[in-house]
């Protein structure tokens, strides 16, 4: 039972039990057509000193009083509903084993929970009616017009909430299904198909539009956003699909169509089950896990509740804020956040040992081409192939069940160093499958809005009224969003069995300059007033990339976005070579960082006009041998 009333629960059990009362006189009212005579005056009132507690408490007992009545709903009605019912089938015992001396004609115990249904009920919606029409209905009219795109569930919740918003008012909504048009959703007209967009937001004045499509493909949500482009109207969206799924973002958290909208992307297919057992309860460690697609991954790792999360990165700043991030998020899992550099082997020997992770993903890596083509070659060299064998070489030692490193497609027939780099870091995982530890690597393009990626360039440029760079008319790159990139990480994770590589299916590529004119309508700038201006390639950048190599063939996986590229069998001389090269005391220069790579990775060819040191150069003589895996130092 419920005790301890606040004011407004004991008026509502006052007017319960008063409606009880009424309605058991009422009945025998018009039971008598309006005309009651004696012995039934006494009956009913007799019967009635009886009937009102055990009505009261099935109230109670049933917890008729945990809600508002502003917010009357269908579980109220069933509520309300059910003690009725109750009260319909005690009334009879009660009467019978006390053994009254009344008569109660059966049409009154038939007719009585009717009423007491109709009251009850009937008051709840009556005051909810009231009360919203008392609030809102005059502000209603002082709201921003707006229109909703999508007439269905989502749009039908969107429109009940707005209706009680200080801010907007609903105009109307538009939906391509002919069957609706014309027709009322929560007290609001379909007025027709989403290419009559423009029209309407003429006609009310709206210069807001609510994409309410969390579940339609992307396709259709691109076609909106253009439209609404194209109509000089700001285009809002609610949270995709996977976001309302997770419980992150309600329904009405609207925000600004952003670029990855127009990705033109399905949603990604997760084995949520086999994921939940593979890395609940384990200890995960995120290398790299300040940065973009780092953060991203410890976020979707941590939905399934691991053990512990080992984050690990060099940037001070960048771990403290997904520390804070996902301490708020998930203030139940454990962390342990570690600053660090992985090419700092007794540290990351010293880490493994102590935390023991089951999985870990390898994130970490200097991945901007033009900054690392010149000048920074040796530090891309040391940092994403030598960083990656320390690493990898401790995990091996070090028993982890599975590593999987983040990869990229410009580590396919790389013109650029990072490419060729990245390529070696694949190479050196290859070399040292076998060793117990499962190492699986995913290669994938572009993510959108990922540090040093273009399209915070664009956006930056275009909010400073222009010119937007391009760097050349035919450009193109692949891109996935982070939100796909970082699922399709987890599902190949999960389906790799060690010394594959795993390519993301990145659908069509993207012309940058077709993105870059996409987002100025997307922003609300004028296409005929912020130009575009082509740069030029920067150094060590291609006009497309490839998601496979020439020399390498693929097969299909069980997920439809995944499939195995065979690459060639793993250099292990040039692996030995490379570590050697990279433990000495003395740095590279670029034109030698380009010679060695040259020579350890065939596929690789420099950009003409690329300073390359012609051979021989001299490396220790035991560089040609593979270099043995070494026990992790322990504590």
């Amino acid at each position: 039972m419920t005790f301890g009333f606040n004011w407004r629960a004991s008026l509502a059990f006052i007017h319960d039990v008063c409606a009880a009362a009424l309605a058991w006189m009422a009945i025998f009212w018009l039971r008598f057509n309006l005309d009651v005579h004696d012995p039934y005056v006494g009956d009913a009132w007799r019967t009635l000193v009886w009937i009102l507690p055990l009505q009261a408490t099935i109230f109670l007992a049933l917890g008729l009083y945990r809600g508002l009545w502003r917010f009357a709903s269908i579980l109220d009605v069933q509520r309300i509903v059910l003690a009725a019912a109750l009260g319909a089938i005690l009334i009879p015992l009660v009467l019978v084993m006390l053994q009254l001396q009344t008569v109660v004609p059966r049409s009154v115990l038939v007719l009585y929970p009717i009423v007491l249904i109709f009251l009850m009920a009937g008051s709840r919606f009556a005051y909810r009616v009231w009360k919203e029409h008392r609030l809102y209905s005059p502000l209603a009219a002082l709201g921003e017009p707006v229109l909703i795109v999508g007439a269905g569930e989502a749009g039908a919740r969107l429109t009940e909430e707005m209706a009680r918003s200080r801010q907007w008012r609903v105009v109307g909504l538009l939906d391509d299904d002919a069957a609706k048009h014309g027709r009322l959703l929560r007290n609001v007209s379909v007025l027709g198909p989403i290419a009559d967009l423009p029209f309407w937001t003429r006609r009310y004045g709206v210069r807001k539009v609510i994409i309410a499509l969390p579940s339609t493909n992307h396709a259709v949500r691109r076609r909106v956003a253009e439209r609404c482009a194209a109509a000089g109207v700001e285009a809002l969206t609610v949270p995709s699909y996977e976001e309302l799924i997770s419980g992150r973002f309600p329904l009405t958290m609207l925000r600004n169509v952003e670029a990855d909208d127009l990705l033109g992307r399905d949603p990604v297919k997760l084995d949520n089950a086999g994921l939940a057992e593979w890395l609940g309860n384990r200890v995960v460690m995120v290398t790299g896990a300040g940065g973009s697609i780092g953060a991203e991954l410890a976020r979707q790792i941590a939905r399934f509740r691991p053990a512990r999360l080992v984050l690990f990165d060099i940037s001070e700043a960048a771990l403290y804020e997904i520390q804070m991030a996902l301490a708020d998020a998930f203030p139940q899992l454990p962390m342990s956040p570690i600053v660090g550099d992985i090419k700092h082997e007794a540290l990351v020997d010293d880490v493994l040992a102590r935390e023991k992770p089951d999985v870990i993903f390898h994130a970490g890596a200097y991945k901007h081409v033009p900054l690392m083509e010149e000048t920074n070659a040796w530090q891309a060299v040391r940092n994403n192939a030598y960083g990656t064998w320390v690493l990898a070489r401790s995990a091996a030692a070090a028993k982890v069940e599975k590593f999987v490193l983040v990869s990229t497609d410009k580590a396919v027939n790389p013109t650029s160093v990072m490419g060729a780099t990245k390529r070696f870091a694949e190479i050196v995982c290859q070399s040292l499958q076998g060793n117990g530890t499962q190492f699986v690597l995913v290669r994938f393009g572009n993510v959108f809005g990922s540090a040093g990626s273009v399209i915070p360039r664009f956006q930056e440029q275009i909010a400073r009224g222009g010119p937007v760079t391009v760097t050349h008319p035919d450009i193109t790159r692949f891109f996935m969003s982070l939100s796909e990139a970082t699922q399709l990480l987890l599902q190949a994770g999960l389906q790799g069995k060690g010394g594959e590589i795993l390519v993301l299916d990145m659908g069509e590529p993207v012309r940058i300059v077709d993105l870059a004119r996409d987002l100025i309508r997307l922003y609300g700038a004028d296409p005929d007033r912020v130009a575009v201006v082509f740069t030029g390639l920067r150094p060590g950048e291609k006009l497309y990339e490839e998601p496979l190599a020439s020399e390498e063939a693929s097969k299909a996986t069980p997920h439809p976005k995944l499939r195995i590229a065979q690459a060639r069998e793993a250099n292990r001389d040039a692996v030995g070579q490379m570590v050697a090269w990279c433990e000495r005391d003395r740095a590279a220069d670029d034109a030698e960082v380009r010679a060695r790579l040259k020579a350890w990775i065939p596929e690789y060819a420099p950009p003409a006009g690329a300073p390359v040191k012609p051979f021989p150069i001299e490396l220790p003589t035991e560089a040609a041998v593979p270099l043995p895996l070494r026990a992790p130092r322990r504590r």
